[in-house]
C-alpha cells in the first residue's frame, strides 16, 4: 500500500477527491450552484428583453409600412384628382373657347348683315335719285309744265311708298 502513496498519478487523484470533498464539505458547489443559476436567470431576462424589443420594433416596422402605403395611396389620389380637375378645367376652357368663338362669328355676321343691308339700301337711293332726275329730265323734254309737275309728284309718291 505505501507503493500507491509513492505513486505521483494515485497522489494527484487523492489530492484531488480531497479537494472537491473539501468544496462541498465547506458549501462552495451551493454557492457556484448559485451563482451559475443567477447567471441563467439574467442571461433569460436578457433573452426576454430581447425578444420584447424585437417584437416592438417589429410593430413599429409594420406600423411605418402602413403609414407609407396609406401616403403612398394618399398621393395617388392627390395625383388622380389633379388630373381629373385638370382634365375638366381643359374641356371647361375648350367650351368657353367654341362658345365665344360662336359668339364672335355670329356678332361678324350680324355686323357683316347690316353692312350688306345698309349697302343696298345706299344702292337703291342712289338708283331711285338717278331714276328720279332721268326721269325729270325725259318728262321736261317731252311734257308741259303742269303734266310734268304732276308726273314728278306721282312719281315721287311712288318711289316713298315702294321704298318704306
Amino acid at each position: 500500500m505505501l507503493a500507491l502513496f509513492s505513486d505521483s498519478t494515485f497522489l494527484v487523484a487523492l489530492y484531488f477527491v480531497g479537494f472537491v470533498a473539501l468544496l462541498l464539505y465547506f458549501g462552495v458547489y451551493g454557492r457556484i450552484t448559485a451563482a451559475l443559476d443567477a447567471r441563467a436567470a439574467a442571461i433569460r431576462s436578457e433573452l426576454e428583453e430581447a425578444r420584447k424589443l424585437r417584437e416592438e420594433a417589429q410593430a413599429l416596422l409594420a406600423q411605418y409600412q402602413r403609414k407609407r402605403r396609406d401616403a403612398e395611396e394618399e398621393a395617388q389620389e392627390i395625383v388622380s384628382q389633379a388630373r381629373h380637375e385638370a382634365e375638366r378645367l381643359a374641356a371647361e376652357t375648350k367650351r368657353k373657347l367654341a362658345e365665344q368663338v360662336a359668339r364672335r362669328t355670329e356678332l361678324a355676321e350680324q355686323k357683316i348683315a347690316r353692312a350688306e343691308a345698309q349697302a343696298t339700301k345706299d344702292v337703291r337711293d342712289a338708283a331711285t335719285e338717278i331714276a328720279i332726275a332721268a326721269a325729270a329730265v325725259v318728262i321736261g323734254e317731252t311734257a308741259g309744265s303742269e303734266r310734268q309737275d304732276a308726273l314728278i309728284d306721282r312719281s315721287l309718291d311712288e318711289v316713298r311708298r315702294r321704298l318704306v
